[in-house]
């Protein structure tokens, strides 16, 4: 790796493996990992436990400008509080959508993505990271893997997580409902930068992913 200082972005739909794929590399090369996703969760997070419907845009809009998230040692603060697991809940991930696509969160949460790594290397996922949040990074990747996969992904960790009354065909018609609204929202859709690698994680084990990254960034 060179020694300067550089970005990372790993953009691409809900469960296509981001986020686990994202903090292995940030390991093994020593760099600082960033969840977006997480940061949108986070206010989601916060929003429902105010009673907040996340499509009123106004209301989430105002609760934003009273909100705190920071990243600490590769875990996600929510006003000083440490919201790692509470932001993964079933009712965050079917509600984050909604709350993303709103035009003055996303601006807000770009500008504090970009403060993030002001100052030091990152890799950073999420849907826009390579299109808008660092349309120069220095290396940028689209993560893929089909709809079934991706909702087997999700259905087996809700599972192993004792959630109930859950079934694989609901988990795949919210994971199609994410991606419907993720792909279509006015303001900074999910779509691949056309410098970005493309990497189908379907039938690929996440070491077999991280390494494929690894591999391009060192010119292997």
């Amino acid at each position: 790796m060179k020694n300067e200082k550089f970005v990372i972005a790993i953009d691409g739909p809900a469960g296509a493996g981001k986020s686990t794929i994202a903090k292995e590399i940030s390991e093994k090369l020593s760099i600082e990992y960033i969840d977006t996703g997480a940061m949108y969760r986070a206010l989601t997070l916060k929003a429902i436990n105010n009673n907040i419907d996340p499509n009123n845009e106004k209301a989430i809009i105002n609760l934003m400008n009273y909100t705190e998230i920071d990243f600490k040692n590769n875990h996600i603060f929510l006003d000083g509080k440490n919201v790692d697991k509470l932001i993964r809940e079933n009712i965050v991930n079917n509600n984050v959508s909604y709350v993303a696509k709103i035009k003055e969160v996303r601006e807000g949460m770009v500008k504090l993505q970009q403060k993030l790594a002001e100052t030091k290397s990152v890799i950073m996922d999420g849907r826009d990271i390579g299109t808008v949040v660092f349309p120069k990074a220095d290396y940028k990747f689209f993560l893929t893997a089909s709809v079934e996969e991706r909702a087997k992904r999700r259905y087996l960790e809700l599972v192993n997580k004792g959630e109930k009354n859950i079934t694989y065909d609901r988990i795949k018609n919210e994971i199609e409902s994410r991606d419907q609204i993720d792909s279509t929202r006015e303001v900074s859709p999910l779509r691949k930068s056309p410098d970005a690698y493309s990497i189908d994680t379907t039938s690929k084990t996440i070491s077999q992913c991280v390494e494929e990254i690894i591999s391009i960034i060192e010119g292997r």
